[in-house]
């Protein structure tokens, strides 16, 4: 089931109108309804306010399958995009790498920044990032950075923030989000 669809069937069960949802999260309705028709995915940052407003976990929009410990995730497994940049237009695309993994905590992806663009986030929680290849750009607040393969990031993220690929190739990372519950 697609992550517009789980949030549509979680929506329904908790006999929540999609206006009410619109109103409880803070995300415009006309968004919500191209997420549950399958027109657009939304970022971290959207599923996060839908799973506040909802009373889940974020990782709720993504476990198909629970799987024992530990999770391994090997990388010819992650063939399956989260979300692909033509279809949300923020140039990321994420692989969850929690997937199947029961009452986590943390959210941890997999993260292809191709975006030369800045889109601002900001939510309850925290996120580490760690560069895998490429340059980032990373703004913090009032803080910009430029992070290289192996720099690491941990930040408030109710800080309004933004990643970019900074060099000419897209940026790799590790994100680990974490939100209260």
């Amino acid at each position: 089931m697609s992550v517009g669809k789980r949030i549509e069937s979680f929506r329904k069960t908790k006999e929540i109108t999609i206006e009410d949802l619109a109103k409880r999260s803070g995300v415009k309705l006309q968004i919500i309804q191209a997420i549950e028709n399958e027109e657009v995915v939304p970022s971290i940052g959207t599923m996060i306010k839908l799973a506040r407003a909802l009373g889940l976990r974020l990782g709720s929009f993504m476990d198909d399958q629970f799987k024992e410990d530990p999770l391994v995730v090997r990388k010819a497994d992650r063939a399956e995009r989260l979300q692909k940049s033509a279809s949300s237009s923020d140039g990321y695309e994420y692989y969850s790498l929690g997937e199947g993994k029961p009452d986590r905590h943390t959210e941890p992806f997999y993260v292809v920044i191709d975006s030369k663009e800045n889109h601002t986030s900001s939510h309850e929680g925290e996120e580490f990032i760690y560069v895998v290849s490429g340059q980032l750009e990373l703004t913090c607040g009032k803080t910009v950075e430029i992070l290289n393969p192996g720099d690491t990031a941990y930040y408030d993220s109710l800080v309004p923030h933004s990643l970019r690929a900074a060099g000419t190739a897209p940026a790799e990372i590790v994100a680990v989000v974490m939100t209260p519950f």
